[in-house]
Parts: structure tokens; C-alpha cells; sequence
């Protein structure tokens, strides 16, 4: 699965892998990918760095990027307090009201539980890429458009690519303005923060917007064959995050949570604002239905809401209180059925791949006109 993308970084296959999960991304350089670490859980950039240190050990000398979230235009000035500041009572009462039907304990003291969602402030994001650029990042990807212009120069100038997540050929072509390298194209399918277009008409769309950019086709993305069907459609390589979900190196493979996942169909997601105020594709739970039921009070502006809910969050998936229990995940969670590891996942891609290619060589055999020469 190569392509001229994958060879301009040095990997196998045109493969970018999004995780939260350190040891997830490394298991997907080492298997010829180009695994790229979530940053928005990281608590401080100590936290971020001994991560990073950890992830350099064990790729092999591979390479491998970092995914942060922040806003495209420059905010100073404004810290979490002020924020925090802003968030209605009766959104918190809310919340506790919820919390209290479902019987969720709080935290241990001096447990901050596992949800970190102040990497949306600028000032943490920023103190994360004050950490992490003392790494060879080769790339940088941002879910919310380009970063800032200074983070884009200051990326190029280490020598990292960077790479924004756009949801509309119109997003798209505002990236490029900004000077990012890589467009990944997230159709309406993907997990976490999504626009409205499926994927196999953004794909395209984006292509032709961006040319000569190259475009990562993402969404609804896990078997080879899908694949094949990005790159055919003009991508350079696909941008996968849902299917390391039930991966083993997600060390999720006993909890509840990764039960949900191997029972959940493709109609088992929605996207809602429950988690963050923008529209995030997640699976549908109690605490998703709540928030959009009409008769709540609604869900806050990005980022409001992911810091009114983060405390509630920590809660409900440290006591694995199941009807509320959830996590960003694609449609292709139906495909998600078993655990296996990183490596296991990547052969089959490849083979499905293959098998897609010889079955579209076949179809082009049979299409090719009778030679008439001579």
C-alpha cells in the first residue's frame, strides 16, 4: 500500500493510525504505518513527554507524529478558570442530576480520573508543542483545521509535516491557504468531530479542491478493500482511529467498555455535541441520549462543554457504569468484533487490500479492448 506520500516519510504503507494509546502507536510504526498520538488527554507536558519518551523507545527508529486541538486563530489571555467562569449552574446541576439517576460514585481523593479534555484550551495545546517539538515529529495533525500560522511555521521548521482534518472541500481549501501539508478528508462516518459529507463523496471532492496537496481519505475506513477504495478515489493513504479501539496494545481488552465495542453494530453511533459542543460521532448511550433530549438544557459551545462534563466522564468510566459509558468511535465499529493486536490488524488490511487490487485488475482485463495490431 504505497504511495508517494508513504515514500516521501520512509513507511511501508500508506497507512496513519490516530490513537491514544502510546503503545497503539508505536505497534502501528513498527508494523509499517505511521502511528500519530493523541495529545488531548495529556494532564501536563511532563505527562505528554514521558510518553513521547516512551514511544521513540519502541517504534524501531520509525517514524511517528503527534495529533493535537486547537483553534486555528492565535487566543491569549484566557485561561481554564476563566472559561470554567462561564458555564451555567444550571448545566452543572444538570449534570449532577444525571450522575445521581445512575448512581455513579465520584472520584477517590486525589483521583483525577482517566478524561482529560483541557487540551482544547490554547494554552495547554501550546504547552504540549513546547514539549513535543523536542522530538523528530514527522508530522503534526490538528482536529480542528490548521493550527495558528506561527505553530505551522514552527512545525515546518523543525521538519514536520502538517497535517488538518477537514470536513467540506470549502475546509479544505482554507487549509492549503494556511499552509498546512497533508489534508485528511473525515467523512460523516468517522469517530469523533465530523461533518455532514460521507467520505466517498468528500474524498474526491477534497482531491480536486486541494491538488497537488496530497489527501488521506478517513471515515467508515477498516478493511483493506476500503482502502483500495480511498486511494482509488485520489487519496494518498488512509487516516484510521476507530479500529485500534480493540486493539491489545489499548490494554482495554477485560473492561466494559471494549465489551460495548465487540457488541456494537454500525447503527450503533450518533453524532452529538454531548461531548465536547461540536458534533462528535460517539456511541449512543444514556448519558448522549440526556444530553440531547429537548427537554435538557442543551449542550454548551466548544469548549464549555468538554470542561462542564470531563469530571462526570472520569467518573463513568472509572466505575464502568455501563448504560452511560461510552467513547468517540466510527461506524465501523461493526467490523470491530474481536481483539487483536496492532500487527494482526494491519495483515489483514494489507491482504484485503491485495485482494481488492487483483479483483480490480481482473475487472480491467476483462474491460481492455481486443488488441488488432498485425
Amino acid at each position: 500500500m504505497r504511495t508517494e506520500l508513504s515514500e516521501r516519510l520512509g513507511i511501508e504503507h500508506a497507512l496513519f493510525g490516530f490513537t491514544p494509546f502510546p503503545a497503539v502507536a508505536a505497534a502501528i510504526t513498527r508494523a509499517g504505518g505511521l502511528g500519530v498520538l493523541g495529545a488531548v488527554r495529556y494532564r501536563t507536558p511532563g505527562e505528554l513527554e514521558r510518553d513521547l519518551d516512551w514511544l521513540a523507545a519502541h517504534t524501531d527508529g520509525g517514524p511517528y507524529g503527534l495529533d493535537v486541538v486547537m483553534p486555528a486563530r492565535k487566543v491569549e489571555g484566557v485561561t481554564e478558570a476563566d472559561v470554567e467562569a462561564m458555564i451555567p449552574a444550571g448545566h452543572r446541576r444538570f449534570v449532577r442530576d444525571t450522575l445521581a439517576a445512575h448512581g455513579v460514585p465520584g472520584l477517590a481523593e486525589g483521583d483525577e480520573g482517566g478524561w482529560r479534555i483541557t487540551g482544547w484550551m490554547e494554552e495547554v495545546a501550546r504547552a504540549q508543542l513546547d514539549a513535543a517539538f523536542a522530538y523528530p515529529l514527522t508530522l503534526l495533525a490538528n482536529a480542528l483545521g490548521p493550527p495558528p500560522a506561527d505553530v505551522v511555521d514552527r512545525a515546518h521548521r523543525h521538519g514536520t509535516l502538517v497535517a488538518a482534518l477537514a470536513g467540506s472541500a470549502r475546509h479544505a481549501v482554507r487549509h492549503a491557504e494556511a499552509g498546512v501539508d497533508v489534508v485528511v478528508a473525515q467523512g460523516y462516518e468517522a469517530g469523533g468531530h465530523t461533518g455532514e459529507i460521507a467520505t466517498m463523496v468528500l474524498t474526491p471532492e477534497v482531491v480536486r479542491a486541494v491538488d497537488p496537496l496530497p489527501v488521506l481519505a478517513a471515515g467508515g475506513i477498516g478493511s483493506g478493500e476500503q482502502i483500495a477504495a480511498g486511494l482509488a478515489l485520489g487519496a494518498q493513504g488512509v487516516w484510521l482511529g476507530s479500529l485500534w479501539l480493540t486493539t491489545k496494545e489499548a490494554g482495554t481488552g477485560s473492561t466494559a467498555l471494549t465489551a460495548k465495542l465487540l457488541a456494537a453494530g454500525s447503527g450503533d453511533t450518533v453524532r452529538s455535541r454531548a461531548l465536547t459542543g461540536k458534533p462528535a460521532r460517539q456511541l449512543r448511550t444514556a448519558w448522549t441520549d440526556a444530553w440531547d433530549d429537548p427537554a435538557g438544557p442543551g449542550t454548551l459551545p466548544m469548549p464549555l462543554q468538554g470542561l462542564l462534563v470531563a469530571e462526570a466522564l472520569s467518573r463513568i468510566q472509572r466505575h464502568e457504569v455501563v448504560p452511560l459509558l461510552g467513547t468517540p468511535v466510527g461506524q465501523i465499529v461493526g467490523r470491530m468484533d474481536s481483539v487483536r493486536g496492532v500487527q494482526a490488524v494491519v495483515d489483514d488490511l494489507t491482504r484485503g487490500f491485495e485482494r481488492a487490487v487483483e479483483r480490480l485488475s481482473r475487472v480491467a482485463g476483462r474491460a481492455a479492448p481486443p488488441d488488432t495490431r498485425g
